[in-house]
């Protein structure tokens, strides 16, 4: 969509100039008072130099999905990953006072398979600060092009967690009864009690012990044990006294699963 609209707007424009050079360089008349280069064909250029820079402005990338709100034709159709921040910079185009910025990415595919990418994307500037290295963003990206990808943008949170989930099952993070367990389980908020850190590291996520005490609905409690590997900036959402979300099955409160936030 966006080359087909270049080249539309390229067109378009060697036509208008080229119209104008032709009637000026073959004009004839006897009329002293009428100027060949003068006229309505005046306009033609003068349109062609404004319309063609403003298509190639707003088909840049990153521009068309900010004012539309949705990823771009070419990545609709994309599959879904996970792209790990690694740095981002600006790169100097700013749309509504809104910064742009090239976004460097660590991908992994729907496969399993991590490889380089960047992305360039309008940034609001409420949310610029969240945007730093270790947010998890879901991605589109094309196999076999897997140089460019766009941040989703089509909302779909239950593709974009089907993709979180496969990847945290491949990382031994998590297994098909724990997704279960949350998925089907009953919410509930329990208290932290103890934590220790046995040293396990998996991924660049610590292995962290938990005793929790658990409110069921009716008010009573339950005491129970989690394991769970966590990255360094999230253990501090489980210190001794934190109240945290989990989920439960009421036939097995033994086996309790801990919910927290991808970019804790």
């Amino acid at each position: 969509m966006k080359n087909k609209a270049r080249a539309l707007a390229l067109a378009l424009g060697v036509l208008a100039i080229g119209y104008y050079l032709w009637h000026g360089l073959t004009f004839d008349s006897d009329d002293p008072y009428v100027l060949a280069w003068v006229g309505w064909q005046m306009s033609l250029p003068i349109i062609a130099l404004t319309i063609v820079p403003i298509v190639f402005a707003f088909t840049a990338d990153g521009i068309l999905p900010a004012l539309t709100g949705l990823n771009s034709s070419e990545f609709q159709g994309g599959q879904m990953g996970l792209g790990t921040v690694r740095s981002f910079r600006h790169t100097g185009v700013t749309l509504n006072d809104q910064p742009q910025v090239r976004i460097e990415f660590s991908v992994e595919s729907a496969d399993g398979k991590v490889f380089p990418s960047t992305a360039r994307m309008i940034v609001p500037l409420t949310e610029l600060a969240l945007l730093r290295p270790g947010v998890v963003l879901p991605v589109r990206y094309l196999p076999g092009r897997t140089d460019k990808v766009e941040v989703d943008m089509s909302g779909n949170g239950a593709e974009a967690q089907r993709a979180m989930n496969a990847s945290m099952m491949r990382k031994g993070f998590t297994t098909e009864a724990k997704l279960d367990i949350a998925e089907r389980g009953i919410r509930a908020q329990a208290v932290v009690q103890s934590l220790s850190v046995p040293g396990e590291i998996r991924d660049g996520h610590s292995k962290i012990e938990l005793a929790l005490r658990v409110t069921r609905p009716d008010g009573s409690t339950f005491g129970t044990r989690v394991e769970k590997f966590l990255p360094p900036t999230a253990v501090g959402y489980v210190q001794v006294g934190r109240i945290v979300q989990v989920s439960y099955l009421p036939e097995n409160e033994l086996e309790v699963v801990l919910t927290l936030p991808v970019n804790a």
